[in-house]
């Protein structure tokens, strides 16, 4: 065997190689639009590129990335969240708006559009089903709401009918965080 070109550890690693980079390249892109869902694929933000002042707190949500940028009202504190966001460009609204209210235990009451599109939706009350999570924080347009989710596969993916959605303890954290007043901008 000696002189030959091929190992046997050298065999072993490019098979498990070969084995892994399908996977590899599917994690790296979504969609036709060739997106990376994965957290090292959230585009840094400066909060001076969206607003004059950091007022009590600041909320970017980057639809393309899938994150939310948050910084303190000092920007002492930034932290990321990966999110879910709007399934379509139609369910997408963009533009400035603040955190209008915040409620814990949240109630969900599906709006007219979604009743169009799913009839079986219903009314739910807080709990372990509930769409929005344990945490809401209502912005200043009807119906788009910056909450948790239950179901934790919708996180990075297009899967929100308008909303911003975090793993339940990331909104518990952020609910924490923002007072009501928070700017936000949704790009």
């Amino acid at each position: 065997m000696a002189g030959s070109p091929f190992t046997r550890r050298a065999l072993i690693a490019s098979g498990t190689a070969a084995l892994f980079s399908p996977s590899f390249v599917r994690a790296q892109t979504d969609d036709a639009a060739g997106v990376r869902r994965n957290a090292t694929s959230f585009v840094a933000q400066d909060w001076r590129d969206h607003f004059d002042t950091l007022g009590k707190s600041a909320i970017v949500a980057d639809t393309s990335s899938r994150a939310l940028h948050y910084w303190n009202s000092d920007a002492s504190d930034y932290r990321v969240y990966p999110t879910s966001v709007p399934a379509t460009e139609e369910l997408t609204k963009r533009g400035y708006t603040k955190i209008m209210r915040k409620k814990v235990g949240p109630d969900w009451t599906p709006t007219a559009s979604m009743m169009e599109r799913f009839p079986d939706y219903k009314y739910m009350p807080p709990g372990p089903d509930n769409p929005l999570g344990t945490h809401a924080m209502y912005l200043g347009w009807p119906a788009y709401i910056i909450h948790g989710t239950q179901d934790t596969r919708k996180i990075g993916r297009r899967s929100s009918d308008g909303c911003i959605g975090l793993y339940n303890y990331q909104i518990e954290e952020l609910f924490a965080l923002c007072p009501v007043g928070t700017q936000v901008r949704i790009i």
